[in-house]
């Protein structure tokens, strides 16, 4: 029973905390999104504070001003008193006893009270103590002796004027704050200390009224400022959030979007200097489209319109080229040349051919679900030669069991091919490795050389169109510059990346990451792209770079 009502409690609490959670994450939101929430809450706390302060000070001058009145007015009662008592002491009867004068006197006091109106009106009414110390510390008097502090009493026995504000019991019970002022007299009875007790219940209750007016001001004047900072930052917002809405339009491709300029206040300079800047923006960009577009459908144009006079060139070039036996040997070596540049102008142009398509967005993707060996395969065997030609060994670590992909196979398998062939090219006659790794949800295929690496900044340029490390170096592949800016293309078609790592003598990694479904986002990838042991990495992600480095085919 006690184990069941403990999980009650315990998850009645855990959905009381989700539940201030929640709501806690939705106001940081509304927060965060909110110009004008902020800008009223800000409002209504700087003017608490300043109220709190103006209050505070306004509370404690009053306070102050209405005891100091009451504390000169008392002051003056008091001296009054003294020659009062001193006086009627000293013609009183002297066979009476102590406490009966004192009790005269005291009468006496209270009647002349009475019968002054005007001094009543001043101070209030007030209440009287006649106090005579005996021996021993015995106190003998008349009035509220008990309502007397002592530390005031040894100030008024040491010949002071003394005050003091204390709580007294008040008429219809509890307490209630007073003002108890006392003096020494020279009266005929040795000792007596004359006491007045002035409660302050007026002030108090003044000070109340004054407090309660001061909140309730101050509740309207917080609920006024509310008012007038929303309508405030209304006017500031509301620009601000038509102007983000034609922004967010204007970003979607509708380049028609402009602000409405009303008046000539800063927000309608704002409204015109949007609008010029979206004006320059759109010309800006059809101007680049425009540009763009000329530029895609020249290579287009050009790459169509060469291959037939390629034709006709590689035509003769076959001819020459099968009856190269019966020429000399400076004429058969520049058919030779002769084929071998025709052959790389013909992959040029269908390399142009496909950039031209990737930039038009009119690439497609022809997947289907096969073993990822049978594109490493291909590619192995297109490259096998160059291998043999540089004495390059060719090192594979595959995972045993198959691993089954949605890819391209003709894309994927050009991916590799420019790899190792980039490799081998760079690879200093040493051992390329072609690592496979798959983790159920990506595959990644890593290339590693041991060659002359990447210089620091170069890996930002790594799938740049044309570029090359060093403009000097043999292409022993032929390559035209374009195979990794296709490569790059082919992955991003797939949703994948294709990343690369390099560092001077420790050679290069480029690394594929493929996802195993056509379409799933790729969040990370079996295989390191910074090998084991390796230096400080220098790396960039193809995804997020507008290109990169050395790109054969």
């Amino acid at each position: 029973m006690i184990g069941r009502n403990r999980r009650r409690v315990n998850s009645t609490f855990g959905r009381l905390t989700r539940s201030a959670s929640s709501l806690a994450s939705v106001f940081g939101r509304i927060w965060r999104r909110s110009l004008q929430l902020r800008v009223v809450v800000s409002t209504l706390v700087l003017s608490v504070v300043v109220l709190l302060i103006l209050g505070f000070v306004l509370m404690s001058q009053i306070t102050d001003r209405l005891l100091d009145v009451k504390l000169s007015a008392a002051t003056e009662e008091v001296e009054r008193a003294r020659i009062a008592v001193e006086r009627d002491l000293a013609g009183g009867d002297a066979n009476m006893s102590v406490q009966n004068r004192l009790r005269q006197t005291r009468s006496l006091l209270t009647d002349r009270d009475a019968d002054s109106p005007q001094t009543m009106g001043n101070v209030g009414t007030f209440d009287t103590v006649l106090i005579v110390p005996g021996p021993d510390g015995a106190v003998t008097g008349v009035g509220p002796i008990t309502e007397i502090p002592s530390n005031l009493r040894d100030m008024v026995a040491g010949g002071q004027i003394a005050y003091q504000y204390s709580s007294v019991p008040a008429a219809g019970g509890g307490t209630q704050p007073a003002l108890i002022i006392g003096t020494p007299t020279n009266a005929s009875v040795p000792g007596l200390e004359l006491y007045l007790v002035f409660p302050l219940t007026t002030e108090d209750n003044t000070v109340a009224l004054v407090r309660g007016t001061l909140l309730t001001g101050g509740l309207v004047l917080l609920g006024l400022l509310a008012a007038i900072a929303w309508l405030v930052s209304r006017q500031v917002v509301i620009p601000v959030r038509s102007a983000s809405r034609i922004a967010v339009r204007f970003a979607d491709g509708r380049l028609k979007e402009r602000m409405p300029v009303r008046g000539e206040d800063d927000m309608a300079r704002l409204a015109m200097s949007f609008n010029d800047m979206a004006e320059s923006l759109s010309k800006q960009i059809t101007h680049l489209e425009e540009f763009g577009g000329l530029q895609r459908q020249f290579t287009s144009d050009v790459s169509h319109e060469l291959r037939t006079p390629l034709t006709t060139v590689r035509m003769a070039s076959d001819v020459l080229y099968e009856g190269r036996d019966e020429l000399d040997p400076v004429r058969r070596r520049s058919v030779e040349l002769l084929d071998k540049e025709l052959d790389r102008f013909e992959t040029l142009l269908n390399e142009l051919l496909e950039i031209s398509r990737h930039d038009a967005g009119m690439a497609e993707l022809a997947a289907e679900r096969m073993d990822m060996a049978i594109p490493i395969d291909a590619a192995l065997a297109t490259v096998s030669h160059l291998a043999d030609e540089t004495g390059t060994e060719l090192v594979l670590d595959l995972p045993a069991e198959p691993v089954l992909a949605e890819i391209d196979p003709r894309r994927v398998e050009r991916i590799l091919r420019n790899l190792l062939a980039n490799a081998i090219d760079h690879g200093e006659r040493r051992p390329v490795t072609l690592t496979m790794r798959s983790d159920g949800d990506a595959v990644a295929i890593t290339v590693r050389d041991q060659g002359i690496g990447l210089r620091p900044g170069e890996e930002k340029l790594v799938f740049n169109r044309f570029w090359r490390s060093d403009p000097s170096r043999f292409r022993r592949s032929g390559g035209t510059g374009l195979g990794l800016a296709i490569s790059i293309e082919d992955a991003r078609l797939h949703q994948g990346r294709l990343e690369a790592w390099g560092e001077p003598g420790q050679g290069s990694c480029f690394r594929l990451t493929l996802p195993l479904v056509r379409g799933h986002k790729v969040l990370g990838s079996p295989l390191p792209l910074k090998p084991v042991g390796s230096g400080k990495a220098s790396r960039t992600a193809a995804t997020t770079t507008a290109g990169r480095e050395d790109a054969d085919d």
